[in-house]
């Protein structure tokens, strides 16, 4: 039986690949499909990314699945203890990007997934939770 948790720290550029990994097999597990199972991938991989750009490679990402009477899905944790984010509304902005990429971050982890929550304090670290659901 697959296991209904599972946690990857992201200390190496490689640890990007490992936790999409994850991701992508507790989606298929949990009946996601293929196009859903990319999205959570996605989404996956930007978290992990982050950490791994921003946050001293100092996080990990949290994979639960989740069976409910109202339903079956995947709750994604990211956790670092980086320098955490100054302006959550600035990074949330399509196009804004620190490192010179796309500057679909977080706003396309958002767009991907069905529930998303960010908290960050300055000094301390960031805590993302993400969630996506079974149709």
């Amino acid at each position: 039986m697959k296991p209904q948790s599972s946690c990857v720290t992201i200390q190496k550029e490689w640890d990007i690949v490992g936790a999409r990994h994850v991701a992508r097999d507790m989606a298929k597990t949990l009946g996601f499909g293929t196009v859903d199972q990319a999205r959570i991938a996605t989404a996956v991989s930007e978290l992990a990314r982050n950490i791994y750009l921003y946050a001293n490679n100092d996080g990990q990402i949290y994979f639960d699945m989740i069976n409910t009477i109202d339903g079956k899905g995947l709750s994604i944790i990211a956790v670092d203890s980086g320098p955490g984010i100054s302006d959550i509304a600035e990074v949330m902005q399509d196009g804004f990007s620190t490192s010179g990429g796309l500057g679909a971050g977080l706003p396309g982890v958002k767009r991907l997934m069905d529930e998303f929550d960010i908290q960050s304090e300055l000094g301390k670290g960031t805590k993302i939770t993400a969630k996506k659901w079974v149709r």
